[in-house]
């Protein structure tokens, strides 16, 4: 039984679909308010409201969030058009593409993969420029990201993109003609792979933090937690979406990004635990004192 038909015969009673937003743009005089770059900008300040609380709880300075939020969300937004770019280089580089479209960023195309290792990149740079450690960072910025990350899924939903396959279930998701996919009739449901996403992000942001809370995480253990679990889901998610994607043997490169970002997160988290560091700030100060 395949994942559709399964979702199918669980739903089959439940007696609605999803509508699609009629609009994504509003103006205020010449000026255009999107929902997409909305969405996705209250979504990083309440990632780093949040981050900030987190952090001071390790022992850390809240203040220093704002110094590392600073560059990794814009070169975590550059990372993420870039992976989007690359991955997904017809519409920019093809016969019919056009280089000045790859700075329409509003027009959706930003890869979280790509987001998140750029993002990273660049808070590690700036937290070891300040001699801290990265670990109890990215522990308490961990499920902070994933909100974020469920919360920018309803850009896509209000841009109607990325959704799935063609589907009978009741909860199927509406696409008006503007949106339609060639070859497929007008009132055609399709899965709301931005809906699989948010639910699915935000139960891994409840089990994080339920662990978090009961378990003693060495230091980055949070992190590559974050990293196998949203992974995991996006493996299978990936798998249903239907827009277009470049192949590798026949499997959708985000498919392989998703499982190899997978296997490094549980990499990550095992050299992590051996390593032993501590997620706390002050716990890690205190080692180092004692060190010297």
């Amino acid at each position: 039984m395949t994942l559709s038909m399964a979702l199918e015969l669980f739903a089959y009673n439940l007696p609605f679909s999803i509508p699609s937003p009629p609009q994504g743009v509003w103006y205020l005089g010449p000026i255009p308010l999107r929902a997409y770059g909305i969405i996705i900008a209250t979504g990083m300040l309440l990632a780093v409201y949040w981050t900030r609380r987190r952090y001071e709880k390790r022992g850390g300075d809240p203040e220093v969030v704002y110094d590392v939020a600073l560059f990794a969300i814009v070169f975590g937004v550059i990372g993420a058009r870039l992976y989007h770019v690359t991955t997904n280089w017809q519409p920019y580089f093809g016969e019919n593409g056009s280089l000045l479209e790859i700075l329409y960023v509003w027009h959706g195309g930003l890869a979280i993969m790509g987001g998140v290792l750029a993002g990273s990149a660049a808070g590690m740079l700036v937290l070891r420029y300040k001699g801290l450690k990265f670990g109890p960072f990215a522990d308490a910025v961990a499920p902070t990201i994933l909100f974020a990350q469920a919360l920018g899924r309803l850009g896509n939903w209000f841009n109607q993109e990325l959704f799935g396959q063609p589907t009978t279930l009741p909860w199927g998701l509406e696409i008006d003609n503007a949106h339609l996919p060639a070859g497929y009739a007008p009132g055609t449901l399709f899965h709301p792979t931005f809906l699989y996403e948010i639910i699915w992000n935000l139960a891994m942001v409840g089990l994080i933090l339920y662990l978090d809370k009961k378990h003693v995480f060495k230091g980055g253990q949070v992190m590559f937690l974050y990293i196998m679990g949203y992974t995991f889901g996006r493996f299978w998610i990936e798998m249903i979406r239907i827009e277009p994607a470049n192949y590798i043997l026949g499997v959708r490169v985000n498919v392989w990004a998703a499982a190899l970002f997978f296997m490094i997160g549980a990499v990550g988290f095992y050299l992590a635990g051996k390593r032993g560091a501590s997620t706390s700030v002050q716990s890690q100060t205190r080692e180092e004192e004692n060190v010297e």
